[in-house]
């Protein structure tokens, strides 16, 4: 930089001489943002706060561990792992994410709207594609509503 003609160097602040240890704080946080911001269980933009997953009872003993997690909205929307696809997307990627992975478990997380046809269709399609197993997402009633147990 030339500072020469206008002494501009005189007005200009001396280069520090170690780092801050706000720098690492700041550092540390944003990594941290990142980490948590950034990872899969956080809300999908595209997913609205109106989805809701049917309410059925004996949902929580009913429930086994899965490996694969889909959302579906529609008959034609369906967000997989941070992406919306569409009917013909989702049966790609069901063969895609299937393939040389043998006894994989799919939970479908579907919208309490979504119709029995639509909801049969994505099973075939998931059972079609190589998933060993196939559970639909359910919450169990409202304490209040719930009966008592035989």
């Amino acid at each position: 930089m030339i500072t020469r003609p206008l002494n501009l160097s005189s007005r200009l602040r001396p280069p520090p001489r170690s780092f801050d240890f706000l720098f690492y704080v700041n550092a540390g946080l944003i990594a941290l943002m990142f980490v948590l911001f950034g990872s899969r269980f956080v809300l999908s933009p595209g997913l609205g706060v109106d989805f809701q997953v049917p309410v059925m009872a004996g949902a929580i003993p009913g429930a086994m561990a899965t490996d694969v997690v889909i959302a579906i909205k529609g008959a034609n929307l369906a967000f997989v792992e941070g992406a919306k696809v569409d009917s013909a997307g989702l049966r790609r990627w069901l063969v895609e994410r299937a393939r040389g992975h043998p006894g994989l478990r799919l939970l479908v997380q579907a919208d309490a709207t979504l119709t029995t046809k639509d909801l049969t269709d994505i099973y075939e399609m998931a059972r079609d594609a190589g998933f060993a197993a196939v559970q639909i997402a359910a919450e169990p009633p409202p304490m209040a509503a719930a009966r008592p147990a035989p």
